[in-house]
């Protein structure tokens, strides 16, 4: 069941990224599985791709060193609407504080804020949201 050929993981902590790969390969939705462990990996990353190999779905941490999740999305807007349209970026964080929830609502690229740890439960709620269509 891959209806996704690439989600990309965006988090400063190695061990986060590794156990968020290995839920995504659970529920085998994705061709492929890029882990970055930072805002500024990413945004190089997304910068270099030709608008077909974007990612599907992007799951980003707010608390990392030398560019944040905020500071990330900040820089994300530079790149062309129509390179990102097809892309969902998932806010996934530690954080519970209710004014990063608000913040990250008021941000037109994020389409969803949630706490870690990633679940199967949590991918298979995001495949369905956002991607009904090509399931």
């Amino acid at each position: 069941m891959k209806v996704l050929k690439t989600v990309m993981l965006i988090d400063d902590d190695i061990p986060t990224n590794y156990l968020n790969k290995m839920v995504i390969n659970q529920v085998n939705c994705t061709e492929n599985v890029v882990t970055v462990n930072s805002g500024i990996e990413a945004l190089k990353f997304l910068v270099e791709q030709p608008k077909e190999a974007m990612p599907d779905l992007i799951f980003l941490d707010i608390n990392m060193p030398a560019m944040n999740g905020w500071e990330f999305l900040e820089a994300y807007k530079s790149i062309p609407l129509e390179k990102k349209e097809k892309t969902i970026v998932m806010m996934l964080t530690t954080s519970e504080n209710p004014d990063d929830k608000m913040r990250a609502k008021r941000i037109r690229d994020i389409k969803g804020f949630m706490v870690k740890p990633l679940s199967e439960d949590v991918v298979e709620h995001v495949l369905g949201e956002f991607f009904a269509n090509k399931v």
